[in-house]
């Protein structure tokens, strides 16, 4: 729950040609059997169709998931079609997978993703801060 009586909907997707969504599969299992709403796109998906998608599903968070070390560039793009379909500043980010450095967090972090999950995450940390981003905005929504 959202806080507000009302499951949190979470987008969890593959951009591009990053085809490994192992990790994806299990962190979109892991916030269903915490209750949320998920939807996964399943791989090979473009920042335009994410975003079409998160606007479709009524999404509060979008979850991407990059093993590929192209964070910085995707999230950008990510974030621009989100600012484009008009709705960036009704879902949070949130991006995991292969971050390496410090460098690579804060840029995302600059650019308005709301967490970043390094991989190896235990999971429960990942659910418990995907709940304290809905509730977050869910508050927002009061």
């Amino acid at each position: 729950m959202d806080g507000v009586g009302r499951r949190a909907r979470v987008l969890i997707a593959k951009i591009g040609l990053d085809g490994h969504d192992r990790g994806a599969r299990i962190v979109a299992r892991a916030l269903r059997d915490a209750g949320m709403e998920v939807i996964y796109t399943g791989r090979h998906v473009s920042t335009e169709a994410i975003a079409s998608i998160a606007v479709a599903e009524d999404v509060d968070i979008v979850g991407v998931s990059i093993l590929s070390g192209a964070h910085v560039p995707l999230v950008r793009s990510l974030v621009r079609a989100l600012e484009a379909a008009g709705i960036r500043d009704e879902v949070d980010v949130v991006a995991g997978g292969t971050v390496s450095t410090r460098a690579t967090r804060d840029e995302l972090f600059a650019l308005g993703v709301a967490d970043v999950f390094a991989g190896g995450t235990p999971l429960p940390d990942v659910v418990r801060r995907v709940e304290e981003i809905a509730l977050r905005r869910a508050a927002g929504r009061r």
